[in-house]
């Protein structure tokens, strides 16, 4: 495959020469699924997404069917476990991706609350979700992103992810010295390399309050 920004991919030939390999000759792809994750040459995850809601809606009509013969709490566990899952996995891949895509999946977690509360039309989906203590979607990568970080810190492991990150360090003693902040990398002048973990993970474990970001 080739990835790169859609500036970037317009340069390349529609058809690019295929590789040769050990005498083999491989062609290039549109996707690729790697760990269960479909990854689109402009890292988009259009297609990902679409396969992630096509499968949650498949379990949620699935929950639909044997919902009046559960309680609450075996229900909030089952969809937690069979769909919530599915939300969650490599989510932290999702930061920055489109909000139409974010809309998306924001939907599907809509539904499942709908059918384990099993609540009329007339109660407001968001409304629902809270009442659940289910974070919305855009928070939970946001909660990965932050994990991730906040290990990668404090035991260095994995160590590809710590050397990615580090405290700030101003030039002069200022005020923000002690309050916990990283480093975010200068030069950084599109949307496709701000997705990068070096850069939104700073930015988003800086947006943090100060006591979360201090916490040992």
């Amino acid at each position: 495959m080739i990835f790169g920004t859609s500036r970037r991919l317009r340069q390349v030939p529609s058809t690019p020469p295929d590789v040769l390999v050990a005498g083999a000759h491989v062609k290039f792809s549109d996707t690729v699924k790697l760990l269960g994750v479909t990854l689109d040459s402009a890292l988009t995850f259009d297609k990902h997404i679409t396969n992630v809601t096509r499968c949650c809606h498949y379990h949620i009509r699935a929950l639909r069917h044997i919902r009046p013969l559960l309680t609450l709490d075996t229900a909030k566990t089952i969809a937690a476990s069979i769909v919530g899952s599915r939300l969650d996995y490599c989510n932290s891949l999702l930061y920055g991706v489109s909000q139409a895509n974010m809309d998306r999946l924001q939907r599907v977690q809509y539904v499942l609350a709908r059918v384990v509360a099993q609540a009329p039309s007339t109660i407001s989906s968001a409304d629902i979700r809270r009442d659940l203590h289910w974070l919305p979607i855009n928070h939970r990568i946001s909660y990965k992103l932050s994990l991730l970080t906040w290990k990668a810190l404090y035991t260095a492991e994995p160590s590809y992810l710590s050397e990615l990150v580090s405290p700030n360090v101003p030039a002069r003693t200022l005020r923000s010295c002690n309050t916990y902040l990283l480093s975010i990398p200068t030069g950084v002048t599109s949307h496709f390399s701000s997705r990068s973990f070096s850069v939104s993970t700073p930015s988003t474990l800086n947006s943090l309050p100060e006591h979360i970001r201090s916490m040992d």
